[in-house]
C-alpha cells in the first residue's frame, strides 16, 4: 500500500482556537500527522511517497474560485494590516442577513467565508492546505490507476470545508477533491464514507444535489454536537441527489456494538449503490479518550472497523481526517489499516 504524505503539513501551526469562551492551544496540530506517520512506519503498513504536483484547475472542480482566491491571499492581506497573530473571524452571518455579497475588508471576508473561530489562518496555511489537497489527489490517482487501496495522510483535514466556506480545522475538502478526481478518471459512481466523529458538513453540502456520489456519515448527533447545523437523519439529498445522502447520527456515549450496527447499515447502502470506488474520510476521534468527542470506541474496535470497510471489496482511498487523542491516534490508525489489509491482502 502506498502512503502519501507531505512534510508541508507542518506549515499549518495555529497558535490558538476559541474553545468554551477561551483561547486555547489548537487541538489540530502538526504532531497529529507525525504520530500517524510514525505508527504506520513502525507497523510496516506501506511505502511512503511524496504527493505529485497539484494539477492545475483541480481545486476549482470542487471549490468556488472566489473562495480559493480569498484563502490564497488571506494571510498577506491580514499581515499587511500590521497583524502578526493568527487570522480569526470577527462575526458571522445569521438568518435575515445577506449571504450573496462578500465584504471588501479582510475582516469581513474572514467572517463571510468561515463558520467558526477554531480554524486560524497563518502564514503557512495556503502552502499546507494545497499540499494536503495534493496528497489526497495523488492517492486518488493511485486508486484510479488500479491500486486496491491507498492511504492519503492528509493534514490539515478537510471534511468540514464546503464549496465556499471553511471551519472545523478544514480549509479545502480533501476527500471531496479525491471523489471528483475519481469521477474525472472514469468512475461512474463513487461512495464517500465518513467515519469521523463530527459530521462532514462540507462534504454533504458539496454533493447534496448529485446522484453520482453517495455520501454516508456516522457522527455525533447535531442536536448536541459540532458542527450543529447539518447532519440530521432527515437530510437525504435534494433534486437529482435525493436519496444519495445518508446521515446516521448517534448519541453521546456510543460504544462499538451500537456503532458497528450503524456502520453495517451504512455499508449495506453503499453495496446497494455499487460504487466503482470508495473514499473514506477516516477520522479516529470516535476513540473513548478523544478530548473533543463523546463516543466510546476502544483501540480494539478499529481493526474490526477496518475489516468491515474493506469487506465492500471496492478500490478504496483512505483520507485522514480528525483524531485528537494524540498519544493514541497513531496506534488507532495503524490498527484500522491492519484490519483493512487483513481482508484485502
Amino acid at each position: 500500500m502506498d502512503i502519501v504524505f507531505s512534510e508541508k503539513h507542518g506549515l499549518q501551526d495555529g497558535r490558538a482556537e476559541l474553545v468554551n469562551g477561551e483561547l486555547k492551544p489548537c487541538f489540530e496540530a502538526p504532531v497529529r500527522a507525525e504520530m500517524v506517520r510514525a505508527a504506520l512506519a513502525s507497523h510496516d503498513l506501506g511505502r511512503f511517497r511524496d504527493p505529485d504536483p497539484l494539477p492545475e484547475g483541480a481545486l476549482a472542480r470542487i471549490h468556488d474560485p472566489a473562495f480559493l482566491a480569498f484563502l490564497e491571499g488571506a494571510w498577506d492581506r491580514w499581515s499587511a494590516a500590521g497583524r502578526t497573530w493568527d487570522a480569526l473571524p470577527l462575526n458571522w452571518r445569521a438568518k435575515g442577513m445577506r449571504f450573496d455579497r462578500a465584504p471588501d475588508s479582510i475582516d469581513g471576508q474572514l467572517s463571510h467565508y468561515s463558520f467558526d473561530a477554531g480554524t486560524p489562518i497563518t502564514a503557512g496555511t495556503w502552502a499546507a492546505v494545497t499540499s494536503s489537497a495534493a496528497v489526497a489527489l495523488t492517492g486518488a490517482g493511485l486508486v484510479a490507476g488500479g491500486a486496491p487501496v491507498a492511504f492519503s495522510l492528509c493534514r490539515p483535514p478537510g471534511h468540514h470545508a464546503g464549496t465556499a466556506f471553511y471551519g472545523g480545522y478544514c480549509f479545502l475538502n480533501n476527500a471531496a477533491l479525491a471523489v471528483q478526481a475519481l469521477r474525472d478518471a472514469g468512475a461512474e459512481r463513487v461512495a464517500l464514507l465518513d467515519v469521523d466523529y463530527h459530521h462532514g458538513n462540507g462534504s454533504q453540502e458539496i454533493f447534496y444535489g448529485r446522484d453520482d456520489v453517495l455520501f454516508v456519515s456516522l457522527h455525533g448527533d447535531p442536536m448536541f454536537e459540532f458542527p450543529f447545523f447539518l447532519g440530521h437523519a432527515d437530510e437525504t439529498g435534494e433534486g437529482a441527489g435525493e436519496g444519495f445522502n445518508l446521515n446516521l447520527p448517534l448519541p453521546a456515549g456510543t460504544g462499538w456494538p451500537d456503532y458497528r450496527t450503524a456502520l453495517e447499515h451504512g455499508l449495506a447502502r453503499i453495496r446497494d449503490f455499487a460504487p466503482d470506488a470508495v473514499v473514506v474520510s477516516l477520522g479516529l476521534d470516535t476513540f473513548k479518550a478523544d478530548p473533543i468527542s463523546q463516543f466510546k470506541l476502544e483501540s480494539e474496535s478499529y481493526p474490526e472497523m477496518g475489516g468491515l470497510v474493506a469487506g465492500l471489496g471496492r478500490p478504496t482511498l483512505l483520507v485522514m481526517e480528525g483524531g485528537y487523542a494524540v498519544d493514541d491516534l497513531g496506534l488507532n490508525t495503524a490498527r484500522f489499516v491492519e484490519g483493512f489489509r487483513q481482508v484485502v491482502g
